[in-house]
């Protein structure tokens, strides 16, 4: 994992449309298309289904969106609303055991089709969560950024 590889910061609100709306005319943010999935996860406490709403910012830096989902760790942080640090990942199985091996505590994946991990979640003893996303992915998202 390198710095470079950090591509957006990941922000949990309580109502997508009204935090979107503030982003942009604030800032200027522009939005892709919003993505809405049910997405097959793995927690600690065993494999769910998690029914995500988010939206990326077609501006940089990136920002990712996410409608909360309580009763999940995908609740509004408190304090300065980050969620996460979202890092690209040649390999999710061997970043993982790294940030594992650093104290890092596992909190969610989410798995492909052919249940290998496409992202996974990771928070460390204090500072920020850090996502790690599958390279395999990008040209999706690159076209999505589009």
């Amino acid at each position: 994992m390198k710095a470079a590889d950090q591509f957006h910061t990941g922000v949990v609100v309580e109502d997508l449309e009204n935090a979107l709306a503030e982003l942009s005319a604030l800032f200027g943010y522009e939005w892709c298309d919003e993505v809405h999935v049910d997405q097959p996860v793995q927690l600690p406490s065993g494999d769910t289904t998690i029914d995500f709403r988010f939206r990326y910012s077609r501006s940089t830096p990136r920002l990712e969106v996410i409608a909360q989902q309580p009763g999940t760790l995908w609740v509004p942080a408190r304090g300065s609303g980050i969620h996460h640090l979202g890092y690209w990942s040649d390999d999710v199985a061997a970043d993982s055991a790294a940030l594992e091996g650093a104290g890092y505590a596992f909190e969610a994946a989410g798995t492909g089709p052919e249940g290998g991990r496409t992202w996974a979640y990771y928070r460390p003893s204090d500072g920020p969560r850090i996502e790690l996303v599958s390279r395999s992915l990008e040209p999706f998202m690159e076209m999505m950024w589009a």
